[in-house]
């Protein structure tokens, strides 16, 4: 349905760890946001990504609890989405694929992102 690797890691990537928070983006990260972003492929969508996907990072597994209005399309046009691991039934931000409230994996160069 959805595949991509981390391609680079933004050197501050890892600042919003304790929110648990995630950012993705392409490679067209803006200079102002790369520091952050763990930058991915652009890849298709191939079906829209609902609350009966789950998300897989290297083979660990998180149920998706909401997913935000805009999700399909960032991910497909710019490969930027937020992934947050609270749990959330509640989109506040359209951008984000909220996901069970699970521990982090580490992520790595080469580390593969999947929604299947």
């Amino acid at each position: 349905m959805y595949q991509t690797e981390i391609k680079k890691i933004g050197k501050d990537a890892n600042a919003f760890e304790a929110e648990k928070m995630i950012i993705l983006f392409g490679d067209n990260a803006p200079d102002e946001l790369v520091d952050f972003c763990y930058i991915i492929d652009i890849n298709r969508v191939e079906n829209e990504i609902t609350e009966s996907n789950k998300l897989v990072i290297d083979g660990t597994e998180y149920g998706i609890t909401k997913v935000g209005s805009a999700v399909n399309i960032n991910l497909n046009d710019l490969g930027h989405i937020t992934l947050k691991f609270d749990g959330s039934t509640n989109a506040e931000q359209s951008g984000s694929l909220y996901l069970e409230d699970k521990p982090l994996v580490s992520l790595q160069v080469g580390s593969k992102i999947e929604i299947i």
